[in-house]
């Protein structure tokens, strides 16, 4: 493993495969989202499932959090070695004529959004485990009734959260809009898919962050 990170092909070829995991579990983190705004009950029924089941709790969410690390860690790790194979910086090699905005200042909006995953984690995961290991209630009840739903809608009560939660999705979109071909690159796929996958990885980058927004100012309008 040590030897392909040393490379550039395999740092970026890790990078790629962190990237689509990473999608996967966002796919499936809106998903279950999503039903908040249809079924408070079926939200609570499969957030109560997720957050109990073993298998989910000890063998994929590890996986998941050593996933998002490993990949802003790679993230920032390439962005040092490109700035110094480059050996001078993006202002005097006019890099916006032969790149884009977005995938220059990957590591920028890469950034922003581990701040936001930190704030996210800081406002759900963290009261969940308190609750589950460290308060002991497995139950997941509160006054009688399943806590997720109405955790979600109190945590959807500020404006500043609520402002912090949507420009953290509109980076998201932008970072994914360029990673996701990024990402394909990386791995090598270049055949009679590739105009389509490219096309559903720009359907993904736009609407997947829009639905998380709108989730967020559902919940804050309808609290």
């Amino acid at each position: 493993m040590s030897g392909i990170l040393n490379s550039s092909i395999g740092r970026k070829f890790a990078m790629a495969l962190s990237a689509l995991f990473l999608m996967v579990f966002v796919l499936q983190h809106f998903v279950i989202n999503s039903l908040s705004v249809f079924s408070p009950d079926a939200f609570n029924e499969v957030s109560h499932f997720m957050g109990t089941f073993w298998v989910i709790q000890y063998l994929i969410q590890p996986v998941l959090i050593i996933g998002v690390i490993f990949h802003f860690v790679m993230g920032f790790v390439l962005e040092i070695k490109n700035n110094k194979a480059n050996g001078i910086k993006y202002a005097k090699n006019n890099g916006a004529a032969n790149s884009t905005w977005m995938s220059r200042n990957m590591v920028w909006s890469g950034g922003f959004i581990l701040v936001f995953l930190v704030i996210h984690f800081i406002d759900f995961w963290i009261p969940e485990i308190n609750t589950k290991y460290i308060v002991g209630d497995m139950s997941g009840m509160h006054n009688g009734e399943f806590r997720y739903f109405h955790e979600l809608q109190e945590k959807f009560v500020p404006i500043w959260r609520i402002a912090l939660y949507c420009i953290g999705f509109v980076f998201l979109a932008l970072h994914l809009l360029h990673g996701f071909d990024s990402a394909f690159q990386s791995v090598g796929a270049n055949n009679k898919y590739t105009k389509g996958l490219k096309g559903f990885g720009k359907f993904y980058a736009i609407v997947i962050p829009l639905g998380f927004i709108f989730i967020a100012l559902f919940h804050h309008f309808n609290h």
